[in-house]
């Protein structure tokens, strides 16, 4: 009876390590997986701000040809070059966005090595 007794303590020390092992993991993709998110926004932000860059470079350049229509004179030059600059800015920023974005990986790489490490720990500690 005793045999069965330790075996049943074993079993449920396994049980309970087991568990308290998914809880880390669960706490650790968490964790993991916020970080990733944080940066998502953050390459959002750079790509929206080149999106408002872009608005106000179309809207210059429009403006700026169609003053030069209306008036013919040389203002039309200086309004096309700030349209122009900010076209740049616009494409660098949202080049800028694009970079970071594609930095981004989703996968708790740590959660997942963890994991591996635990279930070969567990094949071991079984044999």
């Amino acid at each position: 009876m005793t045999e069965a007794r330790s075996v049943s303590e074993v079993l449920q020390d396994i049980v309970r390590n087991l568990q308290e092992m998914v809880r880390y993991e669960i706490r650790l993709a968490k964790v993991e997986i916020r970080g990733e998110i944080k940066e998502a926004v953050s390459s959002g932000a750079w790509i929206a701000a080149g999106g408002v860059a872009a608005i106000s470079a179309s809207m210059f350049v429009l403006w700026a040809l169609a003053y030069a229509l209306a008036t013919r004179m040389p203002m039309w030059a200086a309004t096309l070059t700030v349209g122009l600059v900010l076209a740049a800015a616009a494409a660098a920023l949202i080049m800028s966005g694009i970079r970071r974005a594609q930095r981004i990986d989703l996968v708790p790489e740590r959660t997942v090595e963890s994991v591996k490490e635990n279930l070969e720990w567990m094949k071991q500690s079984t044999k």
